[in-house]
């Protein structure tokens, strides 16, 4: 049994700004912005409404630069920035993920089984000013992961592409075809799991040598040891892919149940 790990959410790279933790606990989950106008996603950085701090993801930002765009476009600012779709995933509704990136994501997430978990971690900015940090926001029970890319045929490419619907690099593919030429996993969830209401789990420290901080953020020893992190390395800043050597309801008795969660732990904050 096994539980990864996954670095989701719009960050600096993307949407130009980190989603908010607030005083309160609670805090803001903003899919990346997509790489492409070309999906049936309806979900735009103008329609994306913040939970807690009223407004749209539109307002975290003046500018981003998705990557790749095709259409020749750099950056998206002004009235068309409103209007940019976004990258739904993980869905946390529809309870489904899709991944392509290789370091460590493709190897790891499709090796999952029913009954395991894959656990969705952003990178969050106190209002107080303070250093973001790495928070776990959420979770999937494991329910079936499948497999495709431009290896599969295209009638079962097409099927499967079909009856994910809600996921978002199905959104994107175009007459069967997927938007990049990568293998792509993609993870159907269950209950027990979803987006936490408030008090994300913080996953990051800053790293101290010399008494001089680094500028990037590390995986906290407590969270290696204590969650038998086994793959990703100590390095958190470019979004790790992490496998931990512990079974789902031993991740869930630790972590709580979304919606249900008795905010007691340590590692908040």
């Amino acid at each position: 049994m096994t539980v990864v790990l996954a670095g989701v959410g719009a960050d600096s790279t993307n949407l130009g700004a980190l989603a908010p933790l607030y005083d309160d606990g609670r805090f803001e989950y903003v899919p990346i912005p997509e790489k492409t106008r070309a999906t049936t996603e309806a979900e735009t950085l103008g329609s994306w409404p913040l939970r807690a701090g009223g407004g749209v993801a539109a307002d975290l930002t003046t500018r981003i630069t998705p990557q790749p765009v095709h259409d020749g476009t750099e950056t998206v600012s002004g009235d068309e920035l409103e209007s940019w779709p976004l990258h739904h995933d993980p869905n946390f509704e529809a309870m489904t993920y899709g991944e392509h990136r290789t370091s460590g994501y493709v190897s790891r997430l499709r090796t999952l089984e029913s009954g395991d978990v894959v656990g969705f971690y952003a990178g969050l900015r106190r209002s107080d000013g303070n250093r973001a940090h790495r928070y776990l926001i959420g979770y999937f029970t494991v329910d079936q992961v499948v497999v495709l890319g431009p290896e599969t045929p295209p009638t079962e490419r097409a099927a499967i592409i079909t009856a994910h619907s809600e996921n978002a690099h199905a959104k994107r593919a175009r007459d069967g075809d997927l938007y990049l030429e990568k293998q792509i996993v993609i993870v159907d969830g269950r209950e027990p799991g979803g987006l936490f209401d408030r008090e994300p789990i913080r996953l990051s420290d800053y790293y101290v040598a010399d008494g001089n901080e680094r500028p990037q953020y590390y995986l906290r020893e407590e969270i290696a040891t204590e969650w038998n992190v086994r793959a990703g390395g100590a390095n958190m800043m470019y979004k790790p892919a992490y496998r931990c050597d512990l079974s789902g309801s031993e991740f869930r008795e630790v972590i709580g149940v979304p919606g249900e969660r008795t905010v007691t732990d340590s590692h908040t904050g």
